[in-house]
């Protein structure tokens, strides 16, 4: 049986399925909203909005600074988004009504990336479900209250 190459952790919000969309579709709020404390900024000349095929880069800091370009290889309006970096692993968010709220499930898939092991052993999986977790603890605090303040990165 193939390895599964993915964390997912998921989080109920008590707010409109679209309107948190829209916050993970505006790349100019993914260092609000970051768990991680790795997304520092996103860089000129990207669209406002992501949608298929969109390209955007944003500014990292992991150690020592760094650009990232990614692509939307995902998008079903209010659903899913999804993109990948040049590395080839993907970031996955799935959108799903239920009775109080939105369910949303964040995913870090390296089943596509380049360099599979490398990520494992410098334990990026472990790593990233923590920062997946804090980002989605954000993203509830941002969309419910307006800000981010308050929720510390993982």
């Amino acid at each position: 049986m193939a390895r599964q190459r993915k964390v997912s952790t998921t989080r109920v919000i008590a707010a409109d399925r679209q309107a948190i969309f829209d916050v993970i579709a505006d790349p100019a709020l993914h260092p609000v909203i970051d768990g991680s404390g790795t997304v520092g900024g996103v860089q000129d000349g990207g669209p406002e909005r992501l949608a298929l095929g969109a390209r955007f880069g944003m500014d990292m800091q992991l150690g020592a600074s760094y650009r990232i370009l990614n692509e939307v290889v995902e998008f079903e309006e209010g659903r899913v988004i999804a993109w990948r970096h040049f590395h080839g692993h993907r970031w996955r968010y799935e959108f799903r009504d239920v009775p109080s709220g939105t369910e949303v499930t964040e995913t870090f898939d390296w089943s596509t990336a380049k360099a599979k092991l490398p990520l494992e052993l410098a334990g990026f999986p472990k790593r990233n479900l923590a920062g997946m977790r804090a980002t989605l603890e954000r993203l509830d605090r941002y969309v419910t209250t307006g800000s981010a303040e308050g929720v510390d990165a993982a």
